[in-house]
């Protein structure tokens, strides 16, 4: 491996497995979980992305409010949302074409098999992502969330603001999140 492999891949050794999400976070997608409870049809499991951290980290959250239990995974986020390409979140947008991430709280929808495979529709509950189902904003797996890909280049590729993961955690999310739990995105 080159000097050049070898500095590309130092985020990955420097990105410990967060805890949990951060308590700002955390309290956000509690207050977002109140605010759309009527809409909530599962409420044993919460996901939250953290998009603070860099996507060599463990960022999105699965977490079971009543146990405390929390599963850390790591996500893509979307090109739009980081134009150089750092491996850091610099802004989210709803607009359509912006290929970037949104913020706010999504109902996980049915599952489909579409170009990436089994994946989920999410349909946006807030203004900042009211335009999810309209720009196909999905969760999925993807070919450049895969170790070998985060191994080589220090961070994971980027998707069109789609939650994107590698296929073993896309297979993980995908059966537990099912139609009608709460997922929340922001920055903690």
């Amino acid at each position: 491996m080159g000097s050049a492999a070898f500095a590309l891949a130092a985020p990955v050794a420097a990105a410990l497995p967060a805890a949990g999400p951060a308590p700002r976070l955390l309290a956000a997608a509690r207050a977002a979980y109140d605010r759309h409870a009527a809409r909530i049809t599962h409420k044993g499991l919460i996901a939250i992305a953290d998009y603070s951290l860099h996507s060599a980290a463990p960022r999105f959250f699965l977490y079971a409010p009543d146990s405390g239990a929390v599963t850390a995974l790591r996500v893509a986020h979307g090109r739009g949302s980081d134009p150089a390409h750092t491996g850091w979140l610099q802004r989210f947008s709803a607009a359509p074409g912006s290929a970037a991430s949104s913020a706010g709280a999504y109902l996980a929808g049915p599952a489909y098999v579409g170009q990436h495979g089994r994946s989920r529709r999410l349909n946006g509950l807030d203004p900042e992502n009211a335009t999810a189902e309209a720009r196909a904003i999905v969760i999925h797996g993807a070919w450049y969330c895969e170790p070998a890909v985060l191994h080589q280049t220090g961070k994971l590729g980027r998707s069109e603001g789609c939650f994107a993961f590698s296929a073993d955690d896309a297979a993980l999310v995908l059966g537990r999140l099912e139609p009608g739990h709460l997922l929340f995105s922001g920055q903690g």
